[in-house]
């Protein structure tokens, strides 16, 4: 009897803290500073790709909002191809390739029942290898418990509270079901004092990762929000399925160009 009633009070305990949690209304927009750790559930490619196809991804990793909104992991993101040509070459001796493009927009979040828009950049990408090494456990006879490496290079202990860089240095912290830290400055990509969702990428991951040949000319911008556009001489750019990134909610004051 004892064991039944145990069982009804965490239930009930259960439920009431499912229903509180959905009593927590969704924001209007995300506001800065905010990132969504994501993956890409379909591939997109410059040579099959054309204007209006649908941009396809969900969450990694759970993400606490300001004001107490918890999007889940697995929350869906959805984009479009703004502009897609596939690379031709030109088999004219010493000519100059015509660049390739890929370029997509990322539109809104899902969650609950209310859609968001995003304005956000794309603070870090990484093909579907990089992404996988990521999540690979180094395991070793100091370390059986098995060491992950950030994307960028941060170390993730499994049962260490702390994240550490190359230098130990202490720059996150893997706890409640993911990984967060506050954003390091690095290239082109500012930092800030504020915790945000981290997923597989280092605080101060940056750019393209393991996107062989393939340059990004727009992450979005003031002028841009939320486009992505990735430019090649020497193929057709590709975001595979599997591919995941780190996109960054824009400050207020950027979003003001129109979607």
């Amino acid at each position: 009897m004892n064991r039944i009633l145990l069982v009804g009070l965490l239930l009930s305990t259960a439920v009431s803290v499912a229903q509180n949690e959905k009593a927590v209304p969704a924001p209007a927009q995300l506001e800065a500073p905010t990132t969504l750790p994501i993956v890409f559930t379909k591939t997109i490619a410059a040579a099959r790709s054309h204007t209006g196809d649908e941009v396809s991804a969900k969450t990694s990793q759970v993400v606490h909002l300001a004001n107490g909104t918890v999007i889940p992991s697995g929350t869906k993101v959805a984009g479009h191809v703004v502009a897609a040509n596939g690379f031709a070459y030109d088999r004219t001796p010493y000519a100059r390739q015509k660049t390739s493009i890929l370029t997509i927009k990322f539109d809104s979040v899902q969650i609950g029942d209310a859609t968001l828009p995003l304005n956000v950049m794309v603070r870090a990408m990484a093909d579907p290898i990089a992404s996988e090494q990521a999540y690979f456990k180094w395991a070793t006879d100091i370390d059986p418990q098995g060491t992950t490496t950030q994307i960028g290079g941060d170390q993730v202990t499994p049962r260490a509270l702390e994240v550490v860089d190359r230098d130990g240095d202490v720059v996150g912290y893997n706890k409640r079901g993911g990984v967060y830290a506050h954003l390091i400055a690095s290239g082109s990509c500012d930092g800030s004092d504020v915790e945000v969702s981290m997923g597989i990428y280092s605080a101060s991951a940056c750019g393209l990762y393991g996107f062989a040949q393939v340059s990004a000319t727009e992450r979005g911008s003031q002028t841009q929000p939320s486009r992505l556009t990735l430019v090649s001489t020497h193929g057709s750019p590709k975001i595979w399925k599997a591919s995941t990134a780190l996109l960054e909610v824009l400050p207020a004051q950027q979003n003001t160009a129109s979607r």
